[in-house]
């Protein structure tokens, strides 16, 4: 909602929207050689945020990366050894990602497999004061070193560190 305002010469006017404050911004997690890790609290049960991230018709609303779309086929509640294939678009090369649940734990982790060996990580840790840590993981330690030193010069870490970052944003900015 704007503001009204006097400015200097008296007239009425309308104050410029304020953008909404940051409440936190995700830090970092050393977790491991091989592994790309942030962490931010949201505003939301652990149970709750599980559930969103444990479907994945809903990843996309969450992606910082831009690249996951709504587009999904699979069950909406995933389980270990579940298989979905997400629609895909990057460098606007449209493309499909069949990837393998290889954790789910109600209310505290959710991880799948890419075709590639590397591994996507949810972690929820409830607080039990309305907040959970919830800390992303992009884990590459599952990959040989050839495929590790190709993952290094095309620098996924950096790229996926700011997917990641943003991906947490937009999860606490749903529950702010």
């Amino acid at each position: 909602m704007s503001e009204h305002i006097r400015s200097e010469t008296g007239e009425n006017t309308t104050a410029p929207p304020q953008a909404a404050k940051q409440a936190a911004w995700p830090e970092r997690v050393e977790v491991g050689e091989r592994q790309v890790a942030y962490r931010l609290t949201v505003r939301a049960g652990a149970d709750e945020l599980w559930a969103l991230l444990a479907d994945p018709h809903r990843h996309h609303e969450v992606d910082g990366s831009g690249t996951v779309k709504p587009r999904v086929e699979g069950p909406h509640r995933l389980a270990v050894g579940d298989r979905f294939r997400v629609h895909m678009k990057k460098y606007r090369v449209p493309y499909v990602m069949p990837l393998t649940v290889t954790g789910s734990e109600p209310g505290r982790l959710i991880e799948w497999a890419h075709p590639g060996g590397h591994r996507w990580r949810w972690e929820f840790r409830d607080n039990g004061d309305g907040t959970t840590d919830v800390t992303e993981t992009f884990d590459y330690s599952w990959v040989g070193q050839r495929q590790a030193k190709a993952y290094e010069l095309l620098r996924l870490q950096k790229e996926n560190a700011r997917g990641i970052s943003s991906s947490l944003t937009r999860l606490a900015a749903r529950h702010a």
